[in-house]
């Protein structure tokens, strides 16, 4: 049912639906009847402009941006493949692609296709020509990785000699490689040392093997399609970095990994040297109750019932999942390779998995000053298709409740690396917290803010609380992370801040007269950005996320990852804070950081990671040495750096962590899922010296709360 508050978002879809309708019937003249592309690219086009909260104008300027991303983003992100009179054949469509947004032909698209059909094959002879000789690693040779820094290669001979230098260095990884391995195990018993020139001869093989996978992709899989897809969504993630385009069968995978549940046959994959197998089997499963599969199985073929098979060759995992999964109670039909040679089809009839390993997970953490509950929340969950679908807030309720039965002292929220995901329960889940009030402030494009609150009175835990977070807890993870720290609820604790990405996507069908109703249009979803989030003290977490109250240094954190690198993302403002009551029991973190801080100043980590993350982040964007000698010496200090690091992590006494009895009963039906769920546990107690401060911070919030009451 719409309420109320939803009536002007509904009559700004109608009114864009209306005017795309108009035009796409054609009652204005006697235009002919667009093809498939031209309707995706023009019902686009009128959406972006109808409904997005702060579209570009889509002129010369917009084609030009667009014209210059598809080609270096999608077709030649290394500019080996085209040369500079390839793009200058191509200029001609430079400031042509806004007329083709608008209603024009399309003819970028298919000359680009014309283009790269011809280059591939080119290229093709031109990296098995180069591999076929030795490379010498004596020479002193340079070579710049950064396709943004590269011009096109203004002849034949220019793009040879660029793919002569990056299959040099791909070579000189793997040949520097087998060289190490060598060196580790001279003299042990049964270990034959070959020369330095097989091992030269080795090295380029196995780049041969990756560069022949990567071309039977582009000849084999990569269609007409795929690159019109990708056409499209530069477009719309050119007006921001969250707005984009799903063809069909990737808005069913979206969905699926958004609820946590699909329709397929209960096997987990793995790409290993061209080869799609069958790593996992789940029990219960189609596949498992077939008694047909193995692990280790190559899948050849994969087809929808009756239909021709389409061979894998050039398949990534992503792309044979896709195809193996579809609604339920469909026939699917896999060609497999058994380990011993055979072959064999086999049909199945997919069914609900449920990949309830992506959900919350809770433990116990038993220190000297008390007792800590865990929740880690990979990411906000939802099945908005099935009432009964899982959920994350109503997951973590009964997490804190399981929690709460243990005696546990005070909580660590884990939300590191967590993207987001649903707003409705961010502001359930924050709920669980507080005494009720406003959430979350959301403005659209007519400016008017709109303010979700939690209007339940009852608070399920109001113990001590730390949020983790790191520079990947975006969207509903800063959502939460802000509430907390705006209602002096808990403190947050992690990297300087988190992603940034403060603006509310939707999934609208391109089919105009069911687009805001049936996002699952055959002609493919456009995901726009038709919102802002504010926190309700007023800043947008747009672009800045939420600084943590206690900064832990942080490996990733001179790395250009976050929302503030991307040069089109929507810029940062501040609106009207709202009206709310902070947490009555508020605690003073001054002496809550302090004690922090004097921890982090012993702590030989975390020091020696703010002493050389900005190094190891210079390190990954430098010009690299082709020189044998020169590489090795690179390689040794970077990785002692991370072997240090990694060493140092390792906690010097494990964490006392306690997996919950009744969590363990979930996967005893699984013993794969029961054994990762255990390995999940011991990572934790030997692993992570970042939730070890965190219990550090929350036994000291508890010392603290202790005192207040006592006064």
């Amino acid at each position: 049912m719409f309420k109320l508050k939803n009536l002007p978002v509904l009559i700004l879809f109608l009114g864009a639906g209306v005017f795309v309708a108009f035009r796409t019937l054609g009652l204005g003249g006697g235009k002919p009847a667009d093809t498939r592309y031209e309707k995706i690219l023009h019902n686009v086009g009128d959406m972006l402009q109808e409904i997005h909260y702060s579209p570009k104008k889509i002129d010369d300027n917009f084609s030009r941006e667009v014209f210059k991303k598809y080609l270096t983003d999608k077709i030649d992100e290394q500019k080996n493949v085209l040369l500079q009179s390839d793009i200058q054949d191509l200029k001609k469509y430079e400031t042509k692609l806004d007329d083709e947004i608008r209603g024009g032909a399309i003819q970028f698209v298919p000359a680009v296709s014309e283009i790269i059909k011809k280059r591939i094959p080119e290229t093709e002879a031109i990296y098995k020509e180069i591999l076929a000789q030795p490379f010498d690693f004596n020479k002193e040779e340079t070579v710049n990785l950064n396709g943004d820094q590269r011009d096109y290669p203004k002849t034949e001979a220019d793009r040879k000699e660029v793919w002569r230098k990056d299959l040099k260095f791909l070579t000189l990884e793997r040949y520097a490689d087998l060289l190490a391995d060598r060196e580790r195990n001279k003299g042990k018993e049964g270990f034959i040392a070959r020369s330095d020139e097989e091992l030269e001869k080795e090295a380029r093989n196995r780049v041969l093997k990756i560069m022949d996978r990567k071309y039977d992709r582009l000849k084999l899989k990569v269609t007409d399609d795929d690159r019109f897809n990708d056409y499209v969504k530069v477009i719309a993630e050119s007006m921001d970095p969250h707005t984009t385009f799903f063809p069909p069968v990737d808005k069913r995978y979206f969905d699926e990994q958004m609820s946590g549940e699909f329709f397929g046959i209960g096997a987990s994959l793995l790409g290993e040297e061209g080869n799609i197998k069958i790593n996992t089997l789940l029990v219960g499963s189609p596949a498992w109750k077939s008694g047909q599969f193995n692990v280790g199985d190559i899948i050849l073929k994969v087809g929808q019932g009756s239909e021709e098979p389409v061979e894998l060759t050039g398949f990534v995992v992503e792309d044979a999942v896709k195809l193996i999964r579809g609604k339920k109670g469909t026939e699917v039909r896999l060609t497999i390779k058994k380990t011993d040679g055979s072959i064999k089809t086999i049909s199945l009839i997919r069914d609900k998995i449920v990949q309830d390993e992506t959900f919350a997970r809770t433990a116990v953490i038993n220190t000297a000053r008390g007792k800590i509950g865990f929740i880690y929340l990979p990411e906000f969950y939802a099945n908005f298709d099935d009432p009964k679908g899982a959920r994350c807030s109503e997951d973590v309720r009964k997490a804190i409740i399981k929690l709460k039965e243990q005696h546990i002292d005070g909580i660590v929220m884990d939300l590191r690396s967590n993207g987001g995901g649903s707003l409705y329960d961010v502001v359930q889940m924050v709920g669980l917290f507080i005494e009720g009030g406003p959430i979350v402030q959301v403005k659209d494009r007519e400016g008017k803010p709109q303010i979700y609150s939690d209007r339940d009175k009852a608070v399920l835990y109001d113990g001590p609380l730390a949020v983790m977070v790191n520079e990947f807890s975006a969207s509903a993870s800063e959502i939460f992370a802000a509430a907390i720290q705006d209602y002096d609820r808990g403190v947050i604790i992690g990297s300087t801040s988190t992603y940034g990405k403060g603006t509310v996507q939707r999934n609208i069908g391109l089919d105009k007269t069911m687009g805001m109703i049936d996002p699952n249009s055959d002609l493919g979803t456009i995901k726009v950005t038709l919102q802002k989030f504010y926190r309700i003290n007023g800043g947008s977490t747009q672009l800045r996320g939420v600084s943590s109250d206690i900064t832990l240094p942080d490996i990733y954190e001179y790395s250009k990852l976050r929302e503030k690198d991307n040069p089109d993302a929507l810029p940062w403002d501040e609106i009207q804070k709202a009206d709310y009551t902070r947490w009555k029991y508020g605690l003073d973190l001054t002496p809550i950081k302090k004690a922090s801080q004097e921890r982090l100043k012993n702590n030989e980590a975390f020091n020696l990671i703010r002493t050389n993350a900005e190094w190891l982040a210079k390190e990954n964007d430098k010009i690299a040495s082709l020189n044998l000698k020169k590489y090795q010496e690179e390689q040794r200090k970077v990785k002692a750096t991370v072997k240090q690091i990694e060493t140092l992590n390792k906690l010097p006494q494990e964490l006392n962590v306690e997996a919950l009895q009744e969590d363990l009963k979930k996967f005893e039906y699984d013993p794969g899922k029961l054994e990762r769920f255990k390995g999940w546990i011991k990572n934790l107690r030997n692993s992570d010296i970042y939730l070890n401060e965190a219990v550090n911070v929350v036994n000291d919030m508890v010392v603290q709360k202790n005192l207040v009451y006592r006064k």
